[in-house]
């Protein structure tokens, strides 16, 4: 199963709770963190809800 590289590019500060919960339920604190999660819908999901946050690339 493939793997995602998920980094925080834009800051958490100044954005509604339920986008911060869902950045660290991600693992990512502040800007810079990268977490690898796999790919499934759950994380799917969660990029969907902040994806303009983020940066995402596929890990083989």
């Amino acid at each position: 199963m493939a793997n995602l590289n998920i980094k925080l590019i834009k800051s958490l500060s100044g954005r509604l709770e339920k986008q911060v919960a869902t950045a660290n339920s991600l693992g990512l604190r502040k800007i810079g963190d990268i977490t690898v999660q796999p790919d499934n819908d759950q994380t799917r999901g969660k990029i969907a809800k902040i994806g303009y946050l983020l940066q995402v690339t596929e890990v083989k």
